[in-house]
């Protein structure tokens, strides 16, 4: 039987601690694939007392057996992988990029951003980095992939037609036609820096589980901003769920082994868009304020609340998750009374699946007394009681078991539960 690949996949809206959790485990595997997003996605690492953010490079980097792999899926910026694969050295052999993963190049983020603009106060509140945009030629089929980036002269040309094709458009955004000589130049050191990282990696992926090595995919962003089954259109442009998976690296759902989701204590969201169980009271801004939450990538503050069971339990569902990572458990540490979402409120009536427009309902909470501190602890039998039947609450609402429960930033601050 061949090897089937483990799969890593938020469960909210983004930012729960997926990157601690890939880096973690990437420790026993072979490969490790990103699937779909762009440099809008940031994985924040700790590896004693050192902080590294990653946005387009997969969270294996930092093991050094590791083969690392950018699939199809997702969008990518030149500029922003350039700039992220210097913290490292030797990464040739170690780095692989798909030809067929979509460019999203300096004009992609000038349209996202000229698009929020005239949007005015129905932003979506998008990163501003081109990540819609190039999804959207994508789909289209008006986009470049990275394979052109083998060919600068070619690839100018066909960019030059296409502002030309589109020059009514551009003209509203105001957004200038490239200069031909300056376009190829860029994109020529662009095929410089990165053409001995282009390579067929379907074929990869699948040389690799045919011959038994260790596979983990890792997604980015959460199922919450799913471009079909998120808080539409407050989503992001890709298929953040565990199907997503398999289209962004050209594997099969019969190749998908163990499905782990990843989320926090609580709750976050960046940007605009319905959250049920935000707070808006002090204790919204305590966790904001512990938990440093900030955009990786933007440094957006984001909005905070409490754990919302029904999302997760739809969330898992979808992914068919086999477990739970439990993320930032320390955060709630000193809070005297923690809240669970555990119902809502639709039009007078309490409910406990997730309707398809959350911002017509309220949430229903359970109160939780609270507990000291779980920093560093690794054993699950030694956290306080009370974070233990927290934990036993959530499983217990969600019917996923928490197999992982991170209790501090650093890597060895993790229960791993049999």
């Amino acid at each position: 039987m061949k090897a089937k690949a483990d799969l890593i996949v938020g469960i909210q809206w983004g930012d729960e601690g997926k990157g601690k959790i890939v880096d973690m485990l990437a420790q026993k595997y072979d490969i490790v694939c990103r699937s779909q997003g762009g440099h809008n996605a940031g994985h924040t690492i700790w590896v004693d007392g050192v902080k590294y953010a990653l946005q387009l490079v997969p969270s294996g980097i930092l093991n050094p057996k590791a083969i690392n792999v950018i699939g199809n899926g997702v969008v990518l910026s030149p500029e922003a992988i350039i700039k992220e694969m210097s913290q490292f050295q030797n990464l040739e052999g170690r780095l692989f990029i798909s030809d067929k993963a979509h460019l999203n190049l300096p004009y992609h983020s000038q349209i996202d951003q000229a698009k929020e603009r005239l949007k005015g106060d129905k932003a979506i509140g998008t990163t501003g980095k081109g990540i819609g945009p190039a999804y959207a030629e994508k789909i289209s089929r008006t986009g470049f992939r990275v394979g052109e980036l083998l060919n600068p002269t070619k690839l100018a040309e066909n960019i030059i037609e296409y502002f030309e094709q589109n020059r009514a458009i551009f003209d509203v955004l105001e957004i200038a036609t490239p200069n031909k000589e300056e376009l190829t130049a860029l994109l020529t050191d662009y095929k410089n820096k990165l053409a001995p990282f282009i390579t067929n990696t379907t074929n990869l992926i699948w040389d690799a589980l045919d011959n038994n090595k260790k596979v983990l995919l890792e997604g980015a962003q959460g199922t919450l901003l799913d471009i079909d089954h998120g808080t539409y259109p407050y989503v992001t442009s890709s298929s953040t769920v565990s199907a997503g998976a398999c289209t962004g690296l050209g594997i099969s759902p019969k190749d998908i082994g163990v499905v782990t989701g990843i989320v926090k204590a609580y709750c976050t969201r960046v940007g605009n868009g319905p959250f049920p169980s935000e707070d808006f009271t002090e204790d919204g801004e305590k966790i904001a304020d512990i938990g440093k939450e900030f955009g990786t990538v933007t440094g957006r503050a984001r909005r905070c609340g409490w754990f919302d069971a029904i999302a997760v339990k739809h969330a898992s569902r979808l992914n068919g998750c086999d477990q739970l990572a439990l993320m930032k458990l320390d955060v709630l540490d000193g809070f005297e009374k923690i809240k669970i979402c555990v119902a809502y409120d639709l039009d007078g009536e309490r409910i406990n699946y997730m309707p398809s427009d959350l911002n017509k309902v309220t949430p229903i909470y359970e109160e939780f007394d609270g507990w000291d501190s779980v920093v560093g602890v690794t054993e699950f039998d030694k956290l306080p009681l009370n974070a233990k039947k927290y934990i036993e609450k959530i499983e217990e609402l969600t019917g996923v078991k928490v197999g992982i429960i991170s209790t501090s930033p650093e890597r060895a601050d993790t229960i791993i539960r049999g």
